[in-house]
């Protein structure tokens, strides 16, 4: 009994969807800041070959469809690791936010 490719890569997609949720959110937030900055890391590299599949022409300089293929992965895939390094350093910037010293209120001296 033969499965389906498809079948079976959804599986593992699905799969790696419940592992990475229960993986992220187990992180406690001390390291979280760490985690972001190594994710932000590995986005830059993606932003590289989406950079370069989005440039790509075909032999002579001729628009084939794989080539337009090619170049719309490539400014989807863009797009994608541009939101994802934003959205890493907005949630780097409220991590970072929580360890900051709060300043007491000025009428709460003078009340005592």
């Amino acid at each position: 009994m033969d499965v389906d490719p498809t079948v079976f890569r959804l599986a593992i997609f699905v799969l790696a969807i419940f592992v990475g949720y229960y993986v992220v959110w187990s992180v406690t937030p001390a390291l979280h800041t760490p985690l972001m900055a190594v994710t932000n890391a590995i986005s830059s590299v993606i932003i590289v070959g989406a950079l370069v599949a989005a440039a790509a022409h075909g032999s002579g300089g001729e628009l084939t469809r794989n080539v337009l293929i090619s170049k719309g992965a490539g400014a989807v895939a863009a797009g994608f690791a541009a939101v994802n390094i934003f959205g890493g350093f907005l949630v780097t910037q409220r991590m970072l936010a929580m360890y900051r010293r709060k300043t007491p209120a000025p009428n709460a001296e003078a009340a005592k």
